[in-house]
Protein backbone atom coordinates (compact mmCIF):
# COMPACT_ATOMS: atom_id res chain seq x y z
CA UNK A 1 0.00 0.00 0.00
CA UNK A 2 1.50 3.65 -0.74
CA UNK A 3 2.10 5.88 1.76
CA UNK A 4 -0.42 8.29 0.54
CA UNK A 5 -3.61 7.57 -1.52
CA UNK A 6 -6.80 9.62 -2.17
CA UNK A 7 -10.49 9.90 -1.80
CA UNK A 8 -10.70 7.70 -5.30
CA UNK A 9 -9.12 4.86 -3.91
CA UNK A 10 -10.76 4.92 -0.31
CA UNK A 11 -13.87 4.73 -2.76
CA UNK A 12 -12.84 2.38 -4.25
CA UNK A 13 -12.01 0.46 -1.33
CA UNK A 14 -14.42 1.76 0.98
CA UNK A 15 -15.86 -1.92 2.23
CA UNK A 16 -12.29 -3.17 2.92
CA UNK A 17 -11.01 -0.65 4.67
CA UNK A 18 -10.75 1.42 7.60
CA UNK A 19 -10.93 5.15 7.52
CA UNK A 20 -9.93 7.32 10.83
CA UNK A 21 -10.33 10.37 11.73
CA UNK A 22 -7.20 11.56 12.74
CA UNK A 23 -7.42 15.10 14.06
CA UNK A 24 -5.87 17.23 16.02
CA UNK A 25 -5.37 20.62 17.86
CA UNK A 26 -2.87 22.60 20.32
CA UNK A 27 -5.73 24.16 22.19
CA UNK A 28 -8.81 21.85 21.74
CA UNK A 29 -9.92 18.21 21.58
CA UNK A 30 -9.63 16.55 17.93
CA UNK A 31 -12.90 14.95 18.66
CA UNK A 32 -15.04 18.34 19.13
CA UNK A 33 -14.20 18.80 15.02
CA UNK A 34 -15.12 14.89 14.51
CA UNK A 35 -18.22 15.37 16.28
CA UNK A 36 -19.31 18.26 14.32
CA UNK A 37 -18.39 16.80 10.77
CA UNK A 38 -16.78 13.73 10.07
CA UNK A 39 -16.10 11.01 6.47
CA UNK A 40 -18.84 9.22 6.90
CA UNK A 41 -18.17 6.04 8.34
CA UNK A 42 -14.89 7.25 9.74
CA UNK A 43 -13.68 6.25 13.54
CA UNK A 44 -11.63 8.32 15.38
CA UNK A 45 -8.37 8.06 16.68
CA UNK A 46 -6.85 10.61 19.53
CA UNK A 47 -3.47 11.64 18.96
CA UNK A 48 -2.81 12.09 22.69
CA UNK A 49 -5.18 9.42 24.14
CA UNK A 50 -4.52 6.59 21.66
CA UNK A 51 -0.81 7.48 20.12
CA UNK A 52 1.65 8.66 23.00
CA UNK A 53 2.89 7.11 25.63
CA UNK A 54 3.44 8.07 29.44
CA UNK A 55 4.90 11.61 29.28
CA UNK A 56 8.24 11.93 31.86
CA UNK A 57 10.76 14.37 32.08
CA UNK A 58 13.35 13.03 29.59
CA UNK A 59 10.67 11.48 27.39
CA UNK A 60 9.49 14.64 25.52
CA UNK A 61 5.75 15.39 24.70
CA UNK A 62 5.07 12.55 21.79
CA UNK A 63 6.99 9.14 22.99
CA UNK A 64 5.59 5.94 21.65
CA UNK A 65 2.93 3.63 23.92
CA UNK A 66 3.83 0.67 24.85
CA UNK A 67 2.59 -2.16 22.60
CA UNK A 68 -0.41 -3.14 24.65
CA UNK A 69 -1.88 0.49 25.31
CA UNK A 70 -1.28 0.66 21.23
CA UNK A 71 -2.95 -2.27 20.77
CA UNK A 72 -5.86 -1.40 22.88
CA UNK A 73 -6.49 1.86 21.29
CA UNK A 74 -5.93 0.30 17.78
CA UNK A 75 -9.15 -2.17 18.82
CA UNK A 76 -10.67 0.19 20.34
CA UNK A 77 -11.34 2.00 16.75
CA UNK A 78 -11.85 -1.37 14.75
CA UNK A 79 -8.60 -1.87 13.76
CA UNK A 80 -7.52 -5.55 14.35
CA UNK A 81 -4.63 -5.53 11.30
CA UNK A 82 -6.43 -7.37 8.50
CA UNK A 83 -7.69 -4.02 7.14
CA UNK A 84 -5.86 -1.42 5.51
CA UNK A 85 -6.04 1.56 7.25
CA UNK A 86 -6.75 5.06 5.75
CA UNK A 87 -6.38 7.92 8.11
CA UNK A 88 -7.20 11.85 7.09
CA UNK A 89 -6.99 15.36 8.99
CA UNK A 90 -7.27 18.96 7.91
CA UNK A 91 -3.34 19.62 8.41
CA UNK A 92 -2.26 18.32 5.22
CA UNK A 93 -1.66 14.91 6.40
CA UNK A 94 1.09 16.28 8.99
CA UNK A 95 -0.90 14.89 12.51
CA UNK A 96 -2.21 11.55 10.24
CA UNK A 97 0.67 10.72 9.60
CA UNK A 98 1.89 9.51 12.85
CA UNK A 99 -0.87 6.81 13.00
CA UNK A 100 0.19 5.90 9.46
CA UNK A 101 3.67 5.09 10.23
CA UNK A 102 3.09 3.48 13.72
CA UNK A 103 0.81 1.21 11.73
CA UNK A 104 3.27 0.46 8.51
CA UNK A 105 6.37 -0.11 10.92
CA UNK A 106 4.44 -3.08 12.14
CA UNK A 107 3.61 -4.26 8.83
CA UNK A 108 0.11 -2.88 8.98
CA UNK A 109 -0.93 -1.57 5.43
CA UNK A 110 -1.62 2.16 6.05
CA UNK A 111 -1.40 5.18 4.58
CA UNK A 112 -2.51 8.98 4.82
CA UNK A 113 -5.15 10.15 2.68
CA UNK A 114 -4.09 13.14 0.61
CA UNK A 115 -6.06 16.35 1.04
CA UNK A 116 -7.56 15.47 3.85
CA UNK A 117 -10.83 16.21 4.87
CA UNK A 118 -11.02 19.44 3.11
CA UNK A 119 -10.62 17.48 0.00
CA UNK A 120 -13.34 15.17 0.17
CA UNK A 121 -15.34 15.29 -2.35
CA UNK A 122 -19.26 14.25 -0.45
CA UNK A 123 -21.05 15.53 2.53
CA UNK A 124 -19.84 15.30 6.23
CA UNK A 125 -22.03 13.26 8.61
CA UNK A 126 -22.00 14.07 12.48
CA UNK A 127 -24.02 10.96 12.92
CA UNK A 128 -21.56 8.39 15.72
CA UNK A 129 -19.79 5.62 14.47
CA UNK A 130 -19.07 2.27 16.54
CA UNK A 131 -16.37 0.42 15.16
CA UNK A 132 -16.49 -3.11 14.56
CA UNK A 133 -15.58 -5.49 17.57
CA UNK A 134 -11.73 -5.98 16.53
CA UNK A 135 -8.69 -7.18 18.59
CA UNK A 136 -5.24 -6.11 17.97
CA UNK A 137 -2.75 -8.38 18.84
CA UNK A 138 -0.16 -6.79 20.70
CA UNK A 139 3.35 -6.22 18.72
CA UNK A 140 6.65 -5.03 19.86
CA UNK A 141 7.92 -2.11 17.87
CA UNK A 142 10.87 -3.05 15.73
CA UNK A 143 13.86 -3.05 17.41
CA UNK A 144 16.14 -0.10 15.80
CA UNK A 145 13.15 2.15 14.33
CA UNK A 146 12.79 4.09 17.50
CA UNK A 147 15.53 5.75 18.66
CA UNK A 148 16.36 7.47 21.92
CA UNK A 149 18.16 10.64 23.18
CA UNK A 150 20.97 8.47 23.97
CA UNK A 151 20.98 6.71 20.49
CA UNK A 152 20.55 10.19 18.25
CA UNK A 153 23.63 12.06 21.19
CA UNK A 154 25.53 8.75 19.90
CA UNK A 155 25.46 8.99 16.27
CA UNK A 156 28.01 9.64 13.86
CA UNK A 157 26.82 8.68 10.27
CA UNK A 158 23.29 8.66 10.21
CA UNK A 159 21.62 11.79 8.76
CA UNK A 160 19.28 13.55 10.77
CA UNK A 161 16.38 15.53 9.14
CA UNK A 162 14.06 17.95 10.80
CA UNK A 163 10.59 18.30 9.78
CA UNK A 164 9.52 21.41 11.47
CA UNK A 165 9.17 24.77 9.85
CA UNK A 166 12.36 27.18 8.98
CA UNK A 167 11.30 29.39 11.64
CA UNK A 168 11.69 27.15 14.79
CA UNK A 169 14.74 25.10 12.81
CA UNK A 170 16.62 28.39 12.96
CA UNK A 171 15.60 29.25 16.69
CA UNK A 172 13.43 32.50 15.71
CA UNK A 173 10.59 31.14 17.34
CA UNK A 174 10.13 29.70 20.78
CA UNK A 175 8.92 26.16 21.40
CA UNK A 176 5.55 25.91 22.71
CA UNK A 177 5.46 22.55 25.20
CA UNK A 178 2.28 22.63 26.54
CA UNK A 179 1.62 18.85 27.59
CA UNK A 180 4.89 19.75 29.81
CA UNK A 181 3.72 22.28 31.43
CA UNK A 182 6.15 25.03 29.52
CA UNK A 183 5.53 28.33 28.26
CA UNK A 184 7.92 29.97 25.80
CA UNK A 185 9.20 32.63 28.35
CA UNK A 186 10.75 29.70 30.25
CA UNK A 187 11.68 27.61 27.27
CA UNK A 188 15.60 28.91 26.57
CA UNK A 189 16.65 26.12 24.42
CA UNK A 190 15.84 27.15 20.83
CA UNK A 191 17.20 26.19 17.28
CA UNK A 192 18.23 22.68 16.43
CA UNK A 193 20.37 19.27 17.11
CA UNK A 194 23.79 20.22 15.38
CA UNK A 195 24.24 19.17 11.95
CA UNK A 196 20.56 18.28 11.44
CA UNK A 197 19.24 19.10 8.07
CA UNK A 198 15.48 21.32 7.49
CA UNK A 199 13.26 19.69 5.28
CA UNK A 200 10.02 21.41 6.38
CA UNK A 201 7.69 18.11 6.19
CA UNK A 202 4.73 20.91 4.53
CA UNK A 203 7.29 21.74 1.57
CA UNK A 204 5.77 18.53 0.44
CA UNK A 205 2.45 19.83 -0.11
CA UNK A 206 0.60 21.45 -3.21
CA UNK A 207 -1.00 25.11 -1.61
CA UNK A 208 -4.05 22.48 -1.03
CA UNK A 209 -2.79 20.12 1.24
CA UNK A 210 -2.39 17.52 -1.42
CA UNK A 211 0.64 15.43 -1.51
CA UNK A 212 3.33 17.01 -4.67
CA UNK A 213 4.04 14.07 -7.09
CA UNK A 214 6.78 11.22 -5.94
CA UNK A 215 9.41 12.89 -8.35
CA UNK A 216 9.37 16.40 -7.23
CA UNK A 217 9.57 14.94 -3.38
CA UNK A 218 12.43 12.60 -4.14
CA UNK A 219 14.05 16.01 -5.54
CA UNK A 220 13.83 18.08 -2.96
CA UNK A 221 15.73 15.07 -0.74
CA UNK A 222 18.22 14.94 -3.57
CA UNK A 223 18.99 18.56 -3.01
CA UNK A 224 19.96 17.61 0.69
CA UNK A 225 22.26 14.74 -0.19
CA UNK A 226 19.18 12.34 0.41
CA UNK A 227 18.82 9.40 -1.84
CA UNK A 228 18.81 6.42 0.32
CA UNK A 229 16.31 6.72 3.51
CA UNK A 230 17.94 4.01 4.79
CA UNK A 231 20.50 6.25 6.93
CA UNK A 232 18.07 9.02 7.68
CA UNK A 233 17.07 9.63 11.15
CA UNK A 234 13.47 12.13 11.45
CA UNK A 235 12.75 14.30 14.17
CA UNK A 236 10.56 17.48 14.62
CA UNK A 237 9.31 18.80 17.86
CA UNK A 238 7.64 16.06 19.23
CA UNK A 239 8.03 13.49 17.39
CA UNK A 240 4.45 13.82 15.21
CA UNK A 241 5.70 15.34 12.03
CA UNK A 242 8.60 14.05 11.46
CA UNK A 243 6.75 10.48 10.20
CA UNK A 244 4.97 12.76 7.58
CA UNK A 245 8.77 12.90 6.02
CA UNK A 246 9.30 9.53 6.94
CA UNK A 247 6.11 8.30 4.55
CA UNK A 248 7.11 11.11 1.95
CA UNK A 249 10.39 9.34 1.64
CA UNK A 250 9.14 5.95 1.45
CA UNK A 251 6.51 7.68 -1.25
CA UNK A 252 9.45 8.79 -3.41
CA UNK A 253 11.22 5.69 -3.71
CA UNK A 254 13.89 6.31 -1.09
CA UNK A 255 12.90 3.41 1.19
CA UNK A 256 12.15 4.05 5.06
CA UNK A 257 14.28 5.56 7.68
CA UNK A 258 14.07 5.72 11.52
CA UNK A 259 12.24 8.05 13.81
CA UNK A 260 13.49 9.85 16.65
CA UNK A 261 10.08 10.05 19.13
CA UNK A 262 11.56 12.36 22.04
CA UNK A 263 12.26 15.04 18.85
CA UNK A 264 13.60 18.64 19.81
CA UNK A 265 11.17 18.44 22.86
CA UNK A 266 13.25 15.71 24.28
CA UNK A 267 17.12 16.88 23.50
CA UNK A 268 16.39 20.29 23.98
CA UNK A 269 15.54 19.38 27.92
CA UNK A 270 18.61 18.28 28.18
CA UNK A 271 20.73 20.97 28.92
CA UNK A 272 24.14 19.18 29.08
CA UNK A 273 23.69 18.68 25.04
CA UNK A 274 24.67 21.26 22.23
CA UNK A 275 21.79 23.39 20.38
CA UNK A 276 22.51 24.92 16.83
CA UNK A 277 21.13 28.45 15.79
CA UNK A 278 20.24 29.63 12.73
CA UNK A 279 21.91 27.60 9.12
CA UNK A 280 23.71 24.36 9.27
Amino acid sequence: MEPFVSWQWCKNHVQEIVIVDARWYWDRPGFDAYRTGHVPGAVFVDLDADLTGEITEDSGRGPFPAPEDFARAMSRAGIDGSRPVAAYDDAGGVIAARLAWMLRLLKVPAAVVSGGIQAYPGALDSSPVHPRPAVFPPRPWPAGSLLSTRDVAALSEAVLIDARPNNRYRGEEPETDPRLGKVPEADPRRGHIPEAINVPCREHLEADGMIKPPQVIRDRFAAEGIVDASGVVSYCGAGVTACHNLLAMEYAGLGQGRLYPGSWSAWSRNTGLPAAIGHR
